[in-house]
């Protein structure tokens, strides 16, 4: 590429300019998609330059020279890479996916360029043999382990026809968990029922209707329209009379991405076959063992066992909820009923409004998405000190996206923070946490993080605003525990930031929000009526605490039988040719209440592990789950709101990223090792 060429796209494309916006944002309502590949070569061919440099110093290979310059390379890439993520995950579009194709081999062939530098890891070598030596700091060494991890798991030790193999299968990856992801987006988007009959939906309550009216008035069609979307595809489960119709929205969440044009399993197949010959490259017998070892569990023996003592605990307890609401459900129906997977979310909330005359409808008046806002941003201005400003001058990539300013206790800039609450068809389903710059210090400068939080709730309609379900709340507790973690990073190293932990301990300043859900003194500080500004009555508090442990046995069984299912996967120590179907109802038999429908398969839209980096990671929620109660526990054990403690948990798990082992951070912040008794006793289970 000549001078002149690289100063032509300088001049007209946003990314190959320095941002001019506040806090350097993504100038999002800039950039469009003809962008994007030409941003990506230039910003490949800059990377490949600077990794030139480091392999063809002349000076011997230093913690500086290598694993320094190494960490801080690729700056346009990673700027790049910001955007076209949160447009894919976000605002994607059919021009944006088909575009994905080509990017998708581009980035995989350029971090295999990286990778299997033969100079390169070498010059990471000599400093890593040489570490002892180094007088490096806790985070330096950290920083060095790491990168020579990653390249030994990446190839760099493989020879000859071993090193393009890895080469191959890491490319064909890449695009295989692409198109598992597209896959299920474009499945999900293709069912939706249009209701003109009011009857067929009795149960449903009003608002839930007003949502599904105002879907089927933006289609241009009368009546109601449900689709497979979170808050659509659950309140028709929970509340629709008609048990055909619910067995017919079931099978078509379940179905997703099964046959037909988007059928993924093929793709299953190749995935899981393609993660085993990888682990076999490296000398492992199974995709998981490989994955583990970089983990707190450290292997699949210590996952099983954590999924074997929480079955043993809570098998007993979901099989007699499973008996309470069988029973339930032939006293409520004139005819015989054995209850099945759709019925569930149905009977469950009847058996819930009697037990506790509690229901979402109750709840939700409390819960107008901008008290609630308040009431979570207020919560870290207790516990943190933290002051949020909405900016409109930061660019977002919809208009439906709003941009804040965090700042500090001391009033400091700490943050920009994008929320984008509610569901497009252009939005991966789901809810997360992301960071579109990392927070890391460079020359005594503190870069600080832009982080986006994304979820799919409840939305507005033409006489009501957006007003959450519980556990809407609850979700936005846990993706606001992951902002935190990235915004309260205080790290010198970017892929040591944040949330770029392992894989088994990220969820900890997640789940542990969820828990101030249920207290008192946290609903009292936002939750009011969205018309008459009263406060929540306590009453409806106290049944929300008393409820909180309704079903939970069930519950903690379905997630692990999603963990049981991850392993089952990736552990296969034989390329996979059989039924997707059968091996996965065998994989979680054991912790499977309701028997699955034969036309259902819950593995061809587990994005999670096929396409979102949970790979042999999914049992995480619950070791974090073991993790979150223990320190709850210990956080609140003044005041629900202690901030020498808050103070604590910042300092030695939110601000460190991964600069250290996390057993020792959690050490660190809980003074002992974690224990189970904690969630046992939250549960009831002792």
């Amino acid at each position: 590429m000549t001078a002149l060429t690289v100063i032509g796209l300088q001049a007209s494309n946003p990314f190959l300019r320095k941002y001019k916006t506040l806090h350097e944002t993504a100038p999002f309502e800039e950039v469009k998609i003809e962008h994007l590949l030409p941003a990506y070569q230039e910003a490949i061919r800059q990377h490949e330059k600077e990794i030139q440099k480091i392999t063809a110093s002349k000076q011997a290979a230093s913690f500086e020279n290598t694993i320094e310059s190494l960490e801080r390379s690729g700056d346009l890439l990673d700027k790049v890479s910001a955007v076209y993520y949160t447009l894919l995950n976000n605002q994607t579009s059919d021009e944006l996916m088909d575009l994905s194709q080509q990017i998708s081999p581009l980035l995989s062939e350029h971090h295999n360029n990286i990778v299997l530098n033969e100079a390169l890891y070498q010059r990471i070598k000599t400093v890593y043999d040489n570490r002892e030596n180094l007088n490096l700091n806790t985070e330096q060494s950290r920083l060095l382990w790491e990168t020579y991890m990653d390249f030994l798991d990446s190839g760099a030790t493989l020879k000859g026809s071993d090193r393009e193999k890895y080469r191959e299968l890491s490319t064909k990856l890449s695009k295989l968990s692409l198109n598992f992801g597209q896959n299920v987006l474009k499945a999900t988007n293709a069912y939706s029922k249009i209701f003109t009959d009011k009857k067929l939906l009795s149960g449903i309550p009003e608002d839930v209707l007003s949502i599904a009216a105002e879907k089927a008035k933006a289609k241009g069609q009368e009546g109601w329209l449900f689709d497979l979307t979170a808050p659509s595809y659950g309140a028709f489960l929970k509340y629709a009379d008609n048990r055909e119709l619910r067995e017919e929205m079931y099978r078509a969440y379940m179905g997703r991405a099964l046959e037909g044009e988007f059928n993924n399993q093929p793709l299953i197949r190749d995935i899981v076959n393609t993660r085993l010959e990888m682990a076999k490259l490296f000398g492992y017998s199974d995709y998981a063992s490989y994955v583990l070892r970089r983990r707190m569990t450290k292997n699949p023996e210590t996952v099983y066992g954590l999924l074997d003592q929480l079955r043993a605990a809570y098998l007993p307890l979901g099989e007699r909820e499973l008996s309470a609401l069988q029973g339930f459900a032939l006293g409520y129906e004139k005819n015989f009923i054995k209850l099945e997977a759709w019925d569930w979310s149905y009977y469950s909330q009847k058996l819930k409004d009697l037990q506790f005359d509690l229901n979402d409808e109750m709840l939700k008046p409390y819960f107008k998405l901008d008290n609630v806002i308040e009431g979570v941003f207020g919560l870290a201005t207790k516990l943190y000190g933290l002051r949020f400003e909405k900016n409109e001058k930061i660019q977002v990539w919809h208009k439906e996206v709003t941009a804040y300013e965090v700042f500090d206790k001391d009033g400091s800039f700490l943050a920009v923070l994008y929320t984008d609450f509610h569901p497009r068809a252009s939005k991966r389903s789901g809810a997360w946490m992301s960071d579109i710059k990392a927070q890391h210090k460079i020359k005594n400068k503190d870069v600080r993080p832009h982080i986006t939080l994304t979820t799919n709730f409840t939305p507005s309609t033409a006489d009501k605003p957006s007003l959450l379900t519980f556990d809407e709340v609850t979700t936005f507790l846990h993706e606001f525990g992951h902002t935190l973690h990235g915004m309260l990073s205080s790290t010198t190293y970017a892929s040591l930031a944040g949330t770029n932990v392992y894989r088994d301990f990220v969820e900890l300043p997640s789940q542990i929000m969820e828990n101030w859900a249920t207290k008192q003194e946290f609903l009292n500080t936002f939750a009011v009526h969205y018309q008459s500004g009263e406060k929540i009555p306590a009453e409806l508090i106290e049944k929300i605490i008393a409820a909180d442990n309704f079903n939970v046995g069930y519950a903690c069984l379905r997630q692990l039988s999603f963990g049981y299912l991850d392993m089952a996967w990736h552990g296969l120590q034989k390329p996979f040719e059989g039924d997707v179907r059968q091996f996965e109802n065998q994989a979680w038999n054991s912790v499977i209440l309701l028997a699955q429908p034969q036309e259902s398969c819950m593995s061809t839209s587990f994005s999670h592990i096929f396409s979102g980096g949970y790979a042999a990671g999914y049992y995480g929620y619950k070791w974090a789950e073991v993790l979150d109660a223990d320190a709850f526990e210990y956080f609140t054990e003044k005041e629900v709101f202690d901030t020498q403690r808050a103070a604590s948990f910042r300092e030695n798990i939110l601000s460190r990223g991964g600069t250290e082992d996390p057993s020792e951070l959690y050490l660190r912040f809980r003074g002992r090792e974690p224990r189970i008794d904690a969630l046992l006793k939250r549960n009831g289970i002792q």
